[in-house]
């Protein structure tokens, strides 16, 4: 019983793909705001036709493809104006820069360096001075967020400063 919905639309789909694609075909032809040939748009149309549900209910076809294509197209138009400002920020963006295997060498290493001082601290003071010295939050917020004073949040990235300290006298 679930096929004959599908049928009933495949014998109304295929009535109307007769008697309007060329009509549609036409129309859009004439449209100058198309984004792509008419006949890829008129797929497309027919496409979001066969998917919906009441299909017979629908009385006036040609409104309906009309209404279909515009909407098409004005979505083909906002990805194209989302990639064409996409492309425009990545134009202004800085090109990646070469670094060579010693320099490379020295970035790990620092990085390494750190995440073994971070080890060193409890996870409070590491989140604390995490969140100040990265990303700036002021003492206040950091106490907020870890639920203790701001007196401790001083303690906790005094911790980190100390730990940073005698990990750069152990390396130097």
């Amino acid at each position: 019983m679930g096929t004959v919905p599908f049928l009933q639309n495949t014998a109304i789909m295929d009535s109307m793909f007769r008697q309007h694609n060329g009509w549609l075909t036409k129309w859009l032809n004439k449209q100058r705001w198309t984004v792509a040939p008419a006949e890829d748009i008129a797929s497309d149309v027919f496409l979001t036709l066969l998917q919906m549900p009441a299909i017979a209910s629908v009385r006036e076809p040609r409104a309906m493809m009309t209404t279909i294509a515009r909407r098409l197209v004005f979505d083909a138009r906002r990805r194209n104006d989302l990639q064409r400002a996409y492309e425009a920020e990545l134009a202004l963006m800085p090109e990646a820069i070469e670094i060579s295997a010693e320099e490379r060498l020295i970035v790990v290493q620092a990085l390494k360096a750190i995440d073994t001082m971070l080890t060193t601290l409890s996870i409070k003071a590491r989140t604390a001075f995490i969140l100040s010295q990265v990303d700036g939050l002021p003492y206040a917020a950091i106490a907020a967020e870890l639920n203790v004073s701001v007196s401790m949040v001083r303690k906790y990235v005094a911790q980190g400063f100390r730990a940073a300290y005698l990990a750069s006298a152990v390396s130097e």
